[in-house]
């Protein structure tokens, strides 16, 4: 499977020649967590639990107008419990808090995207439901199968945290995107 590199994920792997020291500074994490990915998170990407929750959860929300995505969105941020627990209590969720307890503490969280940038399925909660106006969906989904998006570095209660997005494929078409935090500080 070929693999793409945005450009952030190039710039910080020294591909990009003529980007500012600074730039390559800032993202110089990249190449660690890019590899980490590749090795230790796309094998299970493919896992049917997964692929049939993403392919289920575009088939619900295929019809929906930018409207319901919007209603969906202020009902999660109204904190429906009912809505999260969709997301969190299902066996797709089960499955991604398995793969982050088993990380080691590498993986501090994971939420898996449909095809319209709806939340899955996810281990912790996410301050809103829709991600499609965010570059962890924009750069990945968007952007076809094979493709890994590595944003910036946060201080997360005194770790330095980095998110990956990765596109989700079945039979080599983007369904959609996971999002994973990286805890630096555990990453080998």
């Amino acid at each position: 499977m070929k693999f793409r590199m945005t450009l952030a994920a190039a710039a910080a792997a020294g591909l990009m020649f003529a980007a500012p020291a600074q730039a390559q500074d800032a993202m110089a994490h990249a190449p660690a967590v890019t590899a980490y990915v590749q090795k230790n998170v796309q094998p299970w990407l493919s896992d049917p639990v997964i692929v049939a929750a993403v392919i289920e959860s575009n088939k619900k929300h295929a019809r929906l107008m930018q409207s319901d995505i919007d209603a969906l969105d202020k009902a999660w941020k109204d904190k429906d419990q009912a809505l999260r627990d969709s997301t969190m209590k299902t066996p797709a969720a089960a499955f991604l808090v398995t793969k982050k307890e088993a990380s080691g503490g590498v993986i501090t969280e994971a939420f898996v995207m449909d095809d319209r940038g709806l939340n899955v399925a996810q281990t912790d909660g996410t301050s809103d439901m829709w991600q499609a106006d965010e570059a962890k969906w924009q750069k990945t989904y968007a952007a076809g199968p094979g493709t890994i998006f590595v944003d910036k570095v946060e201080e997360e209660d005194g770790k330095k945290i980095a998110q990956v997005s990765v596109t989700i494929s079945d039979k080599d078409m983007a369904i959609g995107a996971i999002t994973l935090g990286i805890d630096l500080g555990k990453l080998k």
